[in-house]
Order: C-alpha cells, then sequence, then structure tokens
C-alpha cells in the first residue's frame, strides 16, 4: 500500500513540475533555428509562401528559420517528417488541406501517418481556385457552363493537379451540385493544365489565380468564377459560383497552415500561433501573399483546430459522394 502511495505522490509531483515549467518553456522558445518543412517542391507557391512567412517570422522571433522542401507523395513524404519529428516546436510544416484534411480518405491505407499525428497551430491563407474555361467551350458564365455540360452529359472534361486535390474536388462538387456528369483529366501541375486548356485539348480547369492570371490577360482563357463562397478581394470582377441560381451552397477553397507534430506543448503552439499572427499583419506580407492569391484569416490554434476539422468533414463528403479512390 505505501509503494501504491509513494507511485501516486511521485506521479502528481511529475505533473505539477511539468505544468509549472510550461511557461517557462514558452518564455525561452525558440533558442535554436526553426525549420518550415514544404511538402512540395522549390519554385511553387507554397513555397514561396514558406519563404515568405520565414522572412517575418525570423524577426517576430528573433530566430533563424530555415525552410526545407520535402516533395513527394501528393506531400505525405513531407506531412510524414513532420508527424515523426521532435513535439519541441522546432520542425513544424507549411502544410495543405490535401496532406492535412482530404489524403485520409483518398488514400486510405496508404498513409503512413494519420492527420491527427499533426496539430493545427495557425491558419496562413485561404487560397479561392478560379473557374477557367477555354475556346472549346462558349459560355460567359456559370449557369451557361452547367446547361453546356447538361447538353453534352459525360463529354465535358477539366483538369486538376491530381487526384484528390482540392481543385479536382472542386470539379466534383459541381458535378454534384449541378447534377452534371464530366470527365476528370489529372496532371501534374498547373502550367500543362492551363497550356491545355488555352489549346482547346480540355474544356476547364480550377487553378489558383495567380497560376491563371497571365493566361487571363492574354486572353487564352476565360475565368469564370471563384470558388470560395463571396468574391475574393483579388479579383472582385470575378462572380463567385455560389452566385449562380441553384449552386448557392458551392464553397471549396484551398488553404495553407502551420502545423506541428502531436505532443507538441501548448504554450510552444500558441507563441508559434501567435508570432505567426504577428508576421500575417505585416502590410508587406499581406500584400505578396495577396499577390499569390491568397486571403489571409488569422485565427488561434483552437480556431483553426476547429477550422480544419469542419474542413476535413466537406472534404469527405464529397470523396465518398464521387467515389474518389487513388491508384
Amino acid at each position: 500500500m505505501q509503494s501504491t502511495y509513494r507511485k501516486l505522490a511521485a506521479t502528481l509531483m511529475l505533473c505539477a513540475g511539468v505544468v509549472a515549467g510550461a511557461p517557462a518553456v514558452a518564455q525561452s522558445y525558440p533558442e535554436r533555428p526553426i525549420t518550415i518543412i514544404v511538402p512540395f517542391s522549390p519554385g511553387g507557391g507554397v513555397d514561396t509562401m514558406g519563404r515568405l512567412l520565414a522572412e517575418k517570422l525570423r524577426v517576430v522571433l528573433d530566430q533563424n528559420v530555415i525552410v526545407e522542401n520535402k516533395p513527394g507523395a501528393s506531400g505525405m513524404l513531407g506531412a510524414q517528417t513532420v508527424a515523426r519529428a521532435a513535439a519541441d516546436g522546432y520542425t513544424i510544416m507549411l502544410g495543405s488541406a490535401g496532406e492535412t484534411a482530404i489524403n485520409a480518405y483518398v488514400y486510405k491505407d496508404k498513409m503512413n501517418y494519420k492527420p491527427e499525428d499533426l496539430v493545427p497551430v495557425s491558419l496562413v491563407a485561404r487560397v479561392p481556385n478560379v473557374l477557367i474555361i477555354g475556346p472549346s467551350v462558349k459560355a460567359g458564365n456559370v449557369a451557361e457552363l452547367v446547361a453546356h455540360a447538361r447538353a453534352n452529359p459525360g463529354k465535358v472534361t477539366y483538369a486538376s493537379s491530381g487526384v484528390g486535390n482540392p481543385q479536382h474536388l472542386n470539379g466534383e462538387l459541381l458535378g454534384i451540385l449541378a447534377d452534371v456528369e464530366m470527365i476528370h483529366v489529372p496532371y501534374r501541375g498547373a502550367s500543362g493544365q492551363l497550356a491545355d486548356v488555352a489549346g482547346g485539348n480540355v474544356d476547364m480547369t480550377f487553378v489558383s489565380y495567380a497560376a491563371a492570371l497571365p493566361f487571363i490577360e492574354t486572353g487564352k482563357v476565360k475565368a469564370l468564377a471563384v470558388t470560395s463562397k463571396e468574391r475574393t478581394g483579388f479579383a472582385k470582377d470575378i462572380p463567385a459560383i455560389a452566385e449562380t441560381q441553384g449552386l448557392e451552397s458551392y464553397s471549396l477553397s484551398n488553404w495553407f497552415g502551420v502545423f506541428a507534430p502531436k505532443g507538441t506543448p501548448a504554450p510552444i503552439v500558441d507563441a508559434l500561433n501567435k508570432a505567426i499572427g504577428e508576421s500575417l499583419q505585416d502590410p508587406s506580407l499581406k500584400e505578396r501573399l495577396v499577390a499569390q492569391g491568397g486571403e489571409i484569416d488569422i485565427m488561434t490554434a483552437q480556431q483553426f483546430a476547429e477550422f480544419v476539422k469542419e474542413e476535413s468533414q466537406q472534404y469527405k463528403t464529397i470523396v465518398e459522394k464521387a467515389g474518389i479512390v487513388a491508384e
């Protein structure tokens, strides 16, 4: 009995020590450089966003912040690296909806980590896609596009950057809500799909505004609508799909946020969240993220966790209704 009491007392003292030490951990953090894992290739939109954020965090945290690219497996290689890293706040990830809220439903048992292995720290930006059509489609708005698709069931094609990513889900959601059948054509990147839409090889695509802008400005493609619930600040003249009668519930944007390994102490998560929020309020960073087609939305870590949970449920519903399964 005395041995049991001693063990209980030791456990309580340890817990008390952990609680008492938590503020001290947050106050001293960070004591060495932080690495931001970007699970995509250098030079892309996510990489650019990661480097812009790192630049501001260096100033806010007064510590070196390194960006390391770990592309592969639809972002899952980088996410797995962070999920298995030490839970001390020194290895974090700038991740997208794909590897944190979609892939679990598309790849299922093929993933080497679980979404819950990553702790939501802070939303960085929402990035609505733009619905683009090429010269092969004669439509002046989304309603006319839907009418065209209904008149040509199973013949209208749309491109995306791969199976199960937000662009793919944009097309599936449109098909579900409008009750039309379209053919998905996956690509490996935005440049190829935009070139083929402009050339008339594919009818339409969903891409970021930043990627589509050069094609829009030259008149090679036409932007019909954005995929966010409402019009965006960076392209106010482009209507939202939700403005179309019968599609009022349409809303699906990609987004990017910072995640840490499961078990990262709450004080460190909160310290990172505060530093990222301060960085995102910098006018120059705001301007550059908007130029990338992003919309900044500052959240607490708890709000971001709820956001990820809600978004994940929406993605799950679309994936299941569309029967999406990665090879």
